[in-house]
């Protein structure tokens, strides 16, 4: 990964930062997966786990032929006022790797549906034995999107990994991300 564009977002009184940066990689991950066959990686420069918050910036890392494929898209329509877009940029010599992978927890109402489902336990054991109470939940920045399948929201949690110094190549998934078990690295500086 040699190039990266870098969008920031543009809050105002209308429309906050994570409103913005939600609406972007809505419709950033609605093309990635049409366009860019898993060559291309997302990081937030201004990631910060206390505030949850994934900050103002979004990177997206490939080749400078696979970004200018993506740009050539229109999928930045609609939100061209409320963003600045750099051009193609050259990643820095001396920049470090790390990855960004989407993290899941199956929540209590999945887990008593499948062992119901199983044979497991029956309806009642299940709310029983899985209350809604032990659903833990995660302590990390997320975005806020809808489903392209049945309209529901659902929140991506977002981890960040170390700060590495080799680069760990792969695949990433539609939103840009690593799978975590892979932990494929984009350019960190």
């Amino acid at each position: 990964m040699d190039s990266y564009i870098e969008i920031t977002v543009l809050p105002d009184l209308e429309a906050d930062a994570n409103f913005l940066m939600n609406n972007l990689c809505s419709k950033l991950h609605a093309v990635l997966g049409q366009v860019t066959e898993g060559k291309v990686g997302i990081s937030f420069p201004n990631y910060g786990v206390a505030g949850k918050n994934l900050g103002t910036k979004l990177r997206i890392h490939g080749s400078a032929t696979m970004l200018e494929k993506l740009m050539a898209q229109s999928w930045l329509k609609g939100l061209r006022d409320y963003c600045q877009c750099s051009d193609v940029l050259s990643v820095p010599k001396d920049a470090k790797q790390r990855y960004f992978a989407r993290r899941q927890l199956k929540s209590a109402h999945n887990k008593r549906q499948r062992s119901v489902g199983k044979g497991w336990l029956t309806h009642e054991e299940a709310m029983g034995k899985i209350p809604d109470e032990s659903q833990k939940l995660l302590k990390l920045p997320f975005l806020q999107l809808t489903s392209r399948g049945n309209k529901q929201q659902m929140k991506v949690f977002i981890e960040q990994g170390p700060v590495m110094e080799q680069a760990k190549e792969g695949s990433f998934n539609s939103y840009g991300l690593s799978r975590l078990s892979e932990k494929v690295t984009v350019p960190w500086f």
